[in-house]
């Protein structure tokens, strides 16, 4: 039992190494007076202090997701593993439960996922960091980093990930356990079974949570997890019995082990910090399916890697979407759509309109530039056109954002490639792109990605946006 055998607790004379030893609930009571009861009169029950900061913060569950460049409908799903051999990262070994799932799942969630409807992070353990050292990690994971996956730091940023998380994909680590606890779906990916303590709350969870098949199609799991989840009661009983009571008892040991007089104001904890912003900008080459649905109405999925598989997918136009910062530079020429993000006063670019007009000339086989100057808008230019800009405002009707959602539900480019899509049925017709664009600006457009609607219009770019 990790922590609670007489290996850890007791000295070579066998006696108890540590004056007090701090338990977040009655049942680690238990199991440490069977497995080493010369340590039980050490025990002292305070709580848990790192699951209280979780829950003290979740009023900022939102911010965190923003930070996180989470957009309003899309979902957060949160890759987690702790660090040995059988773990979520690790070898697998032996263990037919075990195995390298991460690099699996790397490599299919660009295939199966479509990234404006879902947004992946990773959290891995500061041992793996220590083990292979951050070059290696940052190298294995460079695919996914690229394709907008975010990778959290293991020391800092976890909890708030964890917070902002829709749904986890974890193993047998405390970080999996914290997610249900706090209602969180999870999936397993890795069960070591053997290597656990059935006893201990973490097994009951491991044989009752729902696993991961890795053979199956991934979409198809997280829709059914997220769709039927139910929490399992043991995490959230069994992580702490005293929530929120942590600082109040810990400080009252450590003062009652000096020997001094507490303070007279209250013990707290520090709160989680609001981390750094991180868009998760995906600057591989993007494949974009889209339909035209209607007057004005353009269904689009975006997907890093192949997309679903033939015959899986409604049908539609394919077309490809390259971020200006790809590191694959031979798809520019390729590309029918070429953006990149910034502000609309970088001097570097001179302004959207002059950016916009460089890349087509660059890039003779593209049909429209877009740069995006914010978090609903950008600045287009199709070719042979003059520059417009287009912004999301508020939807209306079945399907659309909820009112307390802001503009900025989906990812700017999301509307130049509708906007490319909408004008492609003119093909070689003479004036058939003038006037569907036209069109697009006395009536706007209406973007759809998956089960989302989104307006927006076309007007005039700012001042700002066309000088330089």
């Amino acid at each position: 039992m990790f922590g609670l055998a007489p290996q850890w607790l007791l000295s070579p004379r066998g006696t108890p190494v540590a004056d007090a030893l701090v338990l977040s609930h009655p049942e680690q009571y238990e199991r440490l007076r069977a497995a080493c009861p010369e340590a039980a009169p050490t025990a002292v029950l305070a709580g848990d202090p790192c699951y209280d900061r979780i829950l003290a913060a979740r009023p900022h569950r939102e911010r965190f997701r923003r930070a996180l460049g989470v957009r309003p409908g899309q979902r957060l799903v949160l890759l987690n593993s702790t660090w040995n051999p059988e773990s979520l990262f690790g070898d697998g070994g032996e263990v037919p439960d075990g195995g390298d799932v991460v690099a699996a799942l790397l490599n299919r969630v660009a295939d199966e996922f479509p990234v404006d409807e879902y947004r992946f992070a990773a959290v891995l353990h500061p041992n793996i960091w220590y083990g292979h050292g951050p070059g290696q990690i940052r190298a294995w994971l460079d695919r996914a980093r690229r394709g907008g996956m975010a990778l959290i730091d293991p020391l800092s940023g976890w909890r708030q990930a964890l917070l902002a998380a829709d749904a986890v994909i974890g193993d047998h680590g405390s970080v999996t356990f914290y997610a249900a606890a706090l209602g969180t779906p999870v999936l397993l990916g890795a069960v070591p079974l053997h290597a656990l303590d059935p006893d201990a709350p973490i097994s009951a969870f491991m044989r009752e949570a729902p696993r991961l098949v890795p053979d199956a199609p991934l979409l198809p799991q997280m829709e059914e997890l997220l769709a039927r989840h139910r929490p399992l009661p043991g995490p959230a009983e069994f992580t702490t019995s005293v929530p929120g009571e942590s600082a109040a008892r810990l400080r009252k040991l450590f003062y009652s082990m000096m020997g001094v007089p507490e303070p007279d104001r209250p013990a707290s904890l520090e709160p989680l910090p609001l981390p750094g912003h991180e868009p998760g900008t995906a600057t591989v080459p993007l494949r974009v399916l889209t339909r035209v649905l209607g007057r004005g109405e353009i269904a689009v999925s975006r997907w890093t890697g192949a997309g679903p598989e033939a015959g899986s997918a409604p049908c539609g136009e394919l077309h490809i979407a390259v971020h200006e910062d790809t590191r694959e530079v031979d798809q520019l020429d390729l590309a029918d759509v070429v953006f990149r993000d910034g502000a609309p006063d970088d001097p570097r670019f001179g302004s959207p309109s002059i950016w916009t007009a460089e890349v087509l000339r660059r890039h003779p086989g593209c049909s429209l530039a877009a740069y995006v100057t914010g978090p609903s808008a950008c600045v287009v230019r199709v070719r042979g056109q003059a520059p417009l800009r287009i912004v999301a405002t508020p939807a209306t009707g079945a399907g659309a954002a909820s009112a307390a959602d802001d503009v900025s539900a989906a990812d700017p480019a999301v509307y130049a490639s509708a906007l490319h899509a909408w004008l492609a049925p003119g093909g070689r017709e003479p004036g058939a792109v003038e006037r569907r664009l036209a069109r697009a600006m006395a009536e706007g457009l209406t973007v759809r990605t998956g089960a989302r609607l989104h307006r927006v219009r076309l007007v005039p770019p700012a001042p700002e946006e066309t000088t330089g």
